[in-house]
């Protein structure tokens, strides 16, 4: 049995600081994404018909979805909450000489630090509202790397992501190994990245500011345009202000409904972040996100060991999976996954389809975007 997460007991008093008070979920009828729920804990079970059922239904999320909800994966409400408390510490007390100095620069190829309202550069540009602090290992390994008002309290997001990493994440790629038709740790061995307490991946505190009007109108109603994450899993925590959509097998977006605890797990799809229902377009919405990263010098190529994959295929729906099989078949090289991560954190910036580099496209009807990144054309959705 895995074992539960703990809070680490500090034997230095900390600051009394705010509770995080979930705002109310909305009430209004929304087109709905029908994801499936795995429940973690099942794969412990001793009876190998109910870890074959759970293998079975991920195997489907995966084919049909590309998402998930989990839940009961050892950390209790109570326990996550206290980590909301914490982000919105974070982004309530950050100093402005603090934002300045950890001022995050994406032509690094990474996103660590802070991010400020005003676009997907370092510098200003289009206003969107939205605030982050992305974590990286080195930010788990200097202090002078993170805000000083969280100081007092990093040993818990330490103890946090170590759990998400070495717990949650390593028994989710169990899980995903199993429907893969391989040795259990085959994944978290041979494709998770094991560099400092994150590997090559983030946690990230985020926080959407609600919109004035005029930026509403430029932003089209869309905070995050279309986009998948480039890394192993994305472990999305459940908030309750409606705004996370998901582009499904049958070319339409919907939202991702509220469930209290759930991790909503991104397997590679696409999705966006729209603006809340009338009912919430008032509210900030606090976010917290683990993204996990692979191992940087493997090429991003299939597990073909897998015998799942050697009888079956591939999932070529969407995504820029169908580019990097071309590749593949013609025998030239992909690129490996620390060169495709880094240029897309360089290049892949948040901005309307018409404004990419190869610019808006209508497909069947659907109107998409489209970027070439290192030589490989992205086509995502808009």
């Amino acid at each position: 049995m895995a074992t539960p997460f703990n809070l680490p007991i500090s034997k230095t008093p900390k600051p009394e600081i705010p509770k995080w008070a979930p705002p109310q979920p909305t009430k209004m009828h929304l087109d709905w994404a029908d994801l499936r729920t795995i429940e973690l804990s099942l794969l412990d079970s001793p009876d190998p018909e109910v870890v074959a059922g759970l293998v079975a239904k991920t195997k489907a999320a995966i084919e049909e979805d590309g998402f998930l909800f989990l839940t009961n994966y050892g950390v209790s409400l109570e326990q996550l909450h206290r980590q909301f408390d914490l982000a919105q510490f974070l982004h309530a007390n950050i100093s402005e000489e603090d934002k300045a100095k950890l001022l995050w620069d994406p032509s690094t190829g990474v996103f660590a630090g802070f991010k400020p309202r005003f676009g997907w550069k370092r510098e200003p540009g289009k206003f969107d509202g939205i605030e982050h602090f992305n974590f990286y290992s080195p930010e788990f390994e200097d202090i002078k790397k993170v805000p000083e008002c969280i100081v007092p309290f990093m040993d818990e997001i330490t103890a946090f992501c170590d759990y998400l990493m070495n717990s949650v994440n390593r028994r989710l790629l169990k899980l995903l190994s199993l429907v893969l038709e391989l040795p259990d740790d085959y994944l978290w061995e041979n494709v998770q990245s094991h560099d400092g307490l994150v590997g090559d991946g983030y946690f990230r505190h985020a926080l959407y500011y609600p919109l004035e009007a005029k930026h509403k109108k430029e932003r089209k109603g869309i905070r995050m345009y279309g986009h998948t994450d480039y890394g192993t899993t994305t472990l999305l925590f459940s908030v309750p202000v409606t705004a996370l959509q998901i582009w499904g097998s049958d070319n339409k977006w919907r939202y991702v409904k509220y469930k209290p605890g759930a991790l909503v797990v991104n397997l590679g799809e696409t999705l966006e972040v729209a603006e809340p229902p009338a009912d919430q377009e008032n509210e900030q919405r606090l976010s917290l996100v683990f993204f996990n990263g692979s191992k940087g010098d493997m090429r991003l190529k299939p597990a073909m060991e897998s015998p799942l994959i050697q009888r079956e295929g591939f999932v070529l729906k969407q995504g820029v999976f169908t580019q990097f099989k071309k590749l593949i078949d013609s025998g030239r090289p992909v690129p490996t996954n620390k060169e495709w991560r880094e240029a897309q954190v360089r290049t892949r910036l948040q901005m309307a389809p018409e404004e990419r580099l190869a610019g808006a496209k209508d497909i069947n009807g659907t109107k998409y975007g489209a970027d070439v990144i290192l030589g490989v054309q992205v086509v995502l959705p808009a």
